[in-house]
């Protein structure tokens, strides 16, 4: 049933991004085919005129054979663009969108990018029907500001410092960055006044239990931001999360956390090399492999893209032993012929109990296979059903 609501795809609902992908799809097209090509023109930019001028001093102090001004000028060449970031024939727009979170970049004056959000907000309004959030939709400069998306924060970078092959490698390239408060959040909470504690919850639970879950919230927030350039300040939620559990560990066990630390302490392998991690392991017995939790060893190394490696599923080998199987089957399990088939089904295993009397062979089978259901021909079927009334006058 189908009934109109107020408030739209529920915040945080299963099918809300699937809902938000098809409503938005009007949006996506719009942005693609009106917005896209009309803020978007030009080949390159315009050399920079300076930067050329610069070029040409540097050569005549070459050619005089004047190393001091060569120097002094290659310095200066350094702090100068090599195009012109003003020119107003280049101009460029991009636009992301995941579910009802949307991101566009742009390169052009801050006028432009107004009349962007006004267009944008009109068609939101008179052609969808939805209201652009004026609190969330925000006009951030790349360089000296940074747009949150994603849990990211996206940023232009810019370091005259860094060079590659001669040449300065960063300006102008998109980053990630961690936002700091995300961190401090995570960090929270773990902490009371001020410093990492203990979870009194988790004290009864077993090592391998308190390790395990600490490992996993802390495998789940880094593996999510290895793509920042700052991944390394995660270095603090590290240190706030294991601190924590060692706190607990060490409650547990009337300890400190010294103790425990060099207790658990173990040494794994990465493909950045060895790295120190919390483990322990839990022996199973009968040859299988010890169940193993482990905190951190995970390397704060940018990645600079993320590869989804899904292993294919492996055929099934076990033989599905479902009620529709067998009755698909139509064969009788109790003298196994094939015909049309019924089910004989009885109330609970214990009524096939002998209590020192012989019990007839279809209760035998069904006690034997340990199911309530038989999937039995119509003679059989009337053939139990008349004995079980026999029994029942005998007694």
């Amino acid at each position: 049933m189908w009934n109109a609501t107020l408030s739209g795809a529920p915040q945080g609902g299963v099918a809300s991004p699937v809902l938000s992908n098809i409503y938005l799809d009007r949006l996506d097209k719009f942005v693609e085919t009106v917005l896209i090509p009309e803020y978007t023109r030009g080949a390159v930019r315009k050399n920079n005129p300076a930067y050329r001028q610069m070029i040409n001093a540097i050569a005549r102090a070459r050619y005089r054979g004047d190393r001091a001004t060569v120097r002094e000028l290659r310095k200066q060449l350094r702090s100068l663009p090599s195009k012109d970031l003003h020119d107003p024939g280049y101009r460029r727009l991009r636009y992301v969108r995941y579910a009802d979170d949307h991101l566009l970049g742009f390169v052009g004056p801050k006028a432009e990018a107004e009349e962007i959000k006004a267009h944008l907000a009109a068609f939101l309004r008179d052609d969808l029907k939805l209201e652009l959030s004026e609190d969330k939709t925000l006009i951030t400069h790349g360089r000296t500001g940074a747009a949150r998306f994603l849990g990211y924060e996206i940023t232009v970078q810019h370091n005259q410092r860094k060079f590659t092959g001669g040449r300065r490698a960063v300006n102008g390239v998109i980053g990630l960055r961690v936002p700091r408060a995300a961190i401090k959040a995570k960090c929270a909470s773990y902490m009371e006044r001020g410093q990492p504690a203990r979870r009194t919850q988790m004290v009864n639970l077993d090592d391998h239990s308190i390790i395990s879950r600490y490992g996993a919230e802390y495998r789940g927030y880094v593996q999510f931001y290895l793509m920042a350039g700052d991944v390394h300040r995660l270095n603090r939620l590290l240190w706030v999360a294991q601190t924590s559990m060692l706190k607990t560990l060490a409650c547990k066990y009337d300890s400190t956390v010294p103790k425990m630390a060099a207790k658990y302490k173990a040494t794994i392998d990465t493909p950045h090399g060895p790295r120190v991690c919390i483990q322990v392991s839990t022996d199973r017995g009968d040859g299988r492999k010890p169940l193993v939790a482990r905190f951190g060893g995970i390397p704060l190394k940018r990645q600079k893209k993320t590869v989804l490696d899904d292993r294919r599923p492996g055929p099934a080998t076990v033989h599905r032993k479902e009620l529709i199987l067998r009755l698909q089957a139509r064969r009788c399990e109790l003298c196994e012929l094939r015909a049309d088939v019924h089910v004989h089904h009885v109330r609970k295993l214990a009524d096939l109990a002998s209590h020192g009397q012989p019990q007839p062979a279809w209760a035998q089978l069904m006690a034997k296979k340990r199911r309530k259901t038989l999937v039995v021909c119509a003679v059989c079927h009337d053939e139990i059903h008349v004995r079980q009334l026999t029994a029942e006058f005998t007694e």
